[in-house]
């Protein structure tokens, strides 16, 4: 381990769905470029649950920046939360090896899509970048990302 790197050259903000109170519907954060990275982790945030509006939440690939193409990555789906499995105010995450994309059809991006049941319930998710393949990872953070503090 290189105890001179800071965190922030080997994680970025790649995407986010913004913590909010959601109705029954589907959200999908930004499609990223995953080829960026040599792995990528989302993570799904779930607040207070309603009932039932258990949210899923899976990685999906697409060929393009807008989403074209858009497919399931096999197995990179959480398991439900629910408000009656105690899962308000938890994290799911989905570990992804990039080389586990469809690189050879051309499927190079990635996106977070997260569904919410019949009721509202608050959630949000956040796309992580982590080991770049050039540069430093922070040099991919999103223009949201308001600072980074290295000590």
């Amino acid at each position: 381990m290189l105890t001179h790197v800071h965190a922030a050259d080997n994680a970025a903000v790649l995407a986010t769905i913004d913590p909010d109170a959601y109705g029954a519907s589907t959200v999908v954060s930004d499609y990223v470029d995953a080829s960026e990275f040599h792995q990528i982790l989302p993570c799904l945030m779930a607040g207070s649950l309603g009932s039932p509006a258990p949210p899923d939440a899976t990685l999906v690939q697409a060929t393009s920046a807008a989403g074209a193409n858009v497919k399931d990555i096999t197995g990179a789906a959480i398991t439900q939360l629910t408000q009656a499995g105690t899962d308000s105010d938890k994290q799911a995450l989905i570990s992804l090896n990039v080389d586990a994309l469809d690189v050879a059809n051309g499927f190079q991006f990635v996106a977070l899509s997260m569904t919410i049941g019949t009721a509202s319930s608050d959630a949000g998710g956040l796309i992580i970048g982590l080991a770049p393949r050039v540069g430093p990872a922070s040099d991919n953070d999103l223009a949201s990302v308001d600072e980074i503090v290295r000590v």
